[in-house]
């Protein structure tokens, strides 16, 4: 039991040293080797390892006795750093390993004017300012000076490009689903009548009336957008990079940008904390790797919730019918071996039985009743928060079950006797005795409920969580929640980001942070219960019938 506690204890530790440490912003070093290669960038991980004989046949000649005599004397050991080096539109990589023997001497530097600029796409870019362009002309070439015009004009892109986004993401998506809703009832109208009918032919023509009406408020929207874009091409800051390559980079493009080793204490905290609120409160971006996580941590949290609210009624209705209502005999043996067994089925076998019978029997039969316009295209007949929630309700039935009985079994058979004795009802004494002194103990099946349910990731794969969801599952769009949508999960987007990210060194620390996340949420989940559970047992432990 120590032994466990103290790996557990461990695990926690790191992954909170780990995760908290993700944002810092480190300076930026520039690194020339024996070979004239020039890289600058972030130093991310350090180590040491045995080089390959190919590795000293590399360098020049003339150092390779020297650098074999060192290796010698350290046991054929070097010390070596990842470095971050970006820009990788240019170089096609994003990290480089440089070894300590591979530095030229006099090699590494930290240029006071080393900049970062974190991307909308493409990663990171590394660079010293070399001109700032209004219109293709260059107004500044001093660093300072191009900093200082960066600075300035840069919040006012970023805000046009928050402005333009916005048109995209919710004016055009409402003009998008007008027309879809247009679409929608001709095709009803079509099923119900036929396209040789009178209702048909003047539905089409309210149908194309709505679709000019929505090309010219499209058409004015875009307008609206390429105004936007129009002004933010303007603005271009000039980078030179290690290698001299120069880049010009739009500002609107740029969500941070800063100085790495001009930075104060004061400068560090706030790009950190920015960082920090990037990341819970915004969509995210570079294919998971950069960004934030909101759309997981709002799938978590519905899914999980409505997960308990499914879970939690059918739970305490089939343990009191096994422990208040059924009489002992084979059935009941059966039903109660059958929920054993149920605990101890693979998650993943949940999940085909969700797709199965939540999305292709149930959701299929949903579309055909009240979505036949839709089709083939599925609303319910695909995976989505609903189903999923409704598998991992099944997937914890059997907790809270178990939890619920030992409950009620904890309840003293001279209540019951006392309320019988008074008159009451079968049912009105399991209401107003049982229920309530064992609902602390059906809060504690919810709570393990939840804990579980919420670290689940195999069945989702299956029944709606996806890679990227950033259209959260509610809009202004009746019925306002729209519980058939996929969606993103915080277990899945670890997975997805650990195990498919395409830039693995970079994902490293976002899979820390984020199952750190995970664990917070599911703390605070079960904070939460626990303080209802404690304030249930507090109201009922006095009560009288």
């Amino acid at each position: 039991m120590i032994v466990c506690l103290a790996m557990i204890a461990a695990l926690l530790a790191f992954i909170l040293f780990q995760g908290i440490l993700t944002f810092w912003p480190r300076p930026l070093v520039s690194v020339r080797t024996v070979s004239g290669a020039v890289f600058l960038g972030e130093v991310t991980r350090e180590d040491s390892y045995r080089p390959e004989p190919s590795v000293i046949g590399n360098l020049p000649v003339e150092i390779q006795a020297t650098v074999r005599k060192r290796l010698a004397e350290n046991d054929g050991v070097s010390h070596r750093r990842l470095i971050r080096t970006g820009n990788y539109e240019l170089t096609n990589e994003h990290f480089t390993w440089v070894s300590d023997f591979e530095i030229a001497p006099g090699g590494e530097t930290q240029p006071p004017w080393a900049l970062i600029f974190e991307r909308q796409a493409w990663g990171r870019f590394y660079g010293e300012p070399k001109a700032f362009l209004i219109d293709s002309v260059p107004v500044a070439n001093d660093p300072a000076a191009v900093w200082g015009l960066f600075e300035k004009h840069h919040p006012e892109a970023r805000s046009r490009w928050g402005e333009a986004r916005k048109l995209e993401k919710h004016a055009i998506g409402d003009v998008n689903y007008r027309l879809e809703q247009s679409r929608l009832r001709l095709r009803e109208v079509e099923l119900r009548f036929g396209r040789q009918s009178e209702p048909w032919r003047e539905q089409s023509r309210i149908h194309a009336a709505t679709e000019a009406e929505l090309q010219k408020e499209f058409e004015i929207i875009q307008r609206s957008i390429q105004e936007l874009r129009k002004e933010n091409a303007r603005f271009q800051i000039q980078v030179l990079t290690a290698d001299g390559r120069e880049k010009s980079l739009a500002l609107d493009e740029i969500v941070r940008g800063y100085p790495a080793n001009r930075l104060g204490t004061l400068d560090k905290w706030r790009i950190y904390l920015s960082r920090w609120g990037e990341f819970l409160y915004d969509d995210p971006r570079e294919a998971n790797s950069e960004g934030g996580v909101f759309p997981a941590i709002f799938g978590t949290v519905v899914m999980t919730l409505l997960m308990s609210i499914a879970v939690v009624p059918f739970g305490v209705l089939a343990a009191l019918y096994l422990r208040e209502y059924a009489k002992s005999g084979p059935l009941v043996s059966s039903v109660r071996i059958a929920i054993n067994n149920l605990a101890g089925v693979p998650s993943i076998v949940f999940g085909v039985f969700g797709l199965g019978f939540f999305s292709y029997i149930i959701g299929a039969r949903i579309d055909e009743l009240f979505f036949a316009a839709k089709l083939p295209s599925p609303t319910f007949g695909t995976g989505g928060i609903l189903w999923a929630s409704l598998t991992l309700a099944l997937l914890t039935l059997p907790v809270v079950i178990v939890a619920t009985e030992e409950a009620l079994a904890a309840v003293p058979s001279s209540m019951r006797e006392g309320s019988y004795a008074c008159g009451a009802s079968k049912w009105q004494t399991i209401r107003r005795i049982v229920l309530p002194r064992a609902m602390p103990g059906v809060m504690t099946g919810m709570i393990l409920a939840m804990a579980r349910g919420a670290g689940e990731v195999a069945p989702l794969m299956l029944v709606g969580a996806v890679k990227l969801a950033p259209e959260l599952p509610i809009d202004g769009h009746f019925p306002y929640v729209h519980l058939e949508r996929s969606f993103m999960h915080l277990g899945f987007y670890i997975y997805d980001l650990g195990f498919q990210s395409q830039n693995s060194e970079a994902a490293k620390p976002m899979v820390l942070t984020t199952t750190l996340l995970l664990i917070v949420i599911i703390f605070l989940l079960n904070t939460i219960g626990v303080y209802l559970r404690s304030r249930l047992r507090r109201k009922f432990a006095s009560s009288v019938f």
